[in-house]
């Protein structure tokens, strides 16, 4: 049975459902650490590199060549930024995700070299070349590890099923943001679409006793009490 642990909590740069408006916080990404046997996969390694493998060692005791997948719930750079100190894994995103983003970047690649615009085309380079390392996750990442889509906050955002004998476990990115969003049944704004947005929530709190939202801790799911 696969098992899980929040390795760091994730925050909002402002929760406009705590009346903020405007930036007052650096955004970070939930990271998240599943244990499937011979399997140790990392979600969302958000944090740089030289605070994230600290933390890692401070939550699991692991260091980084333990880590045996990276999986992106999607490709936003903020949810990558330690993504280097795996370079011994296997990384995974979403296929739609993998498909839909890849187009972008070439598009603004084909820009930045017509333009002359160096940095910038360099700065593409490496983000795709980021992306062509990452593959289309399975279906199944290991045992007691299903790929749940949630299309709608990015074209392909997939999030990470683990059923249990008591609970189902849903590692939701940012479908499911934070727990004042799941307590107002609201999405994160803005989003790619919002109506695909609205129904990945639907479904994440359809299938799932215990969330771990993308941008907060592990809840209960409010609706399967």
């Amino acid at each position: 049975m696969a098992t899980f642990r929040v390795i760091s909590i994730g925050t909002l740069a402002h929760n406009p459902l705590w009346g903020e408006r405007g930036d007052v916080r650096p955004a970070h990404a939930t990271t998240v650490l599943i244990d499937a046997g011979d399997a140790k996969i990392l979600v969302d390694p958000s944090l740089p590199e030289q605070i994230l493998v600290p933390r890692l060692a401070e939550r699991s005791g692991l260091k980084p060549e333990a880590i045996t997948h990276v999986f992106l719930t999607n490709f936003h750079p903020m949810r990558r930024r330690g993504l280097a100190a795996f370079d011994d894994a296997q990384w995974y995103v979403g296929e739609l995700e993998r498909e839909a983003i890849g187009a972008q970047l070439v598009g603004k690649y084909q820009e930045a070299e017509e333009s002359g615009d160096g940095d910038l085309a360099a700065s593409l380079r490496a983000e795709v070349a980021t992306l062509q390392r990452c593959k289309a996750a399975p279906d199944r990442l290991a045992e007691g590890v299903d790929l749940f889509p949630l299309y709608g906050v990015t074209p392909g955002s997939c999030g990470l099923l683990l059923p249990q004998p008591a609970v189902t476990v849903l590692v939701a990115g940012d479908a499911v943001a934070t727990h004042e969003h799941l307590s107002e049944g609201k999405v994160i704004s803005p989003v790619f679409n919002l109506e695909q947005a609205q129904e990945s929530f639907k479904e994440a709190i359809e299938i799932a006793d215990l969330i771990v939202c993308g941008r907060d801790n592990v809840v209960m799911n409010p609706m399967r009490r």
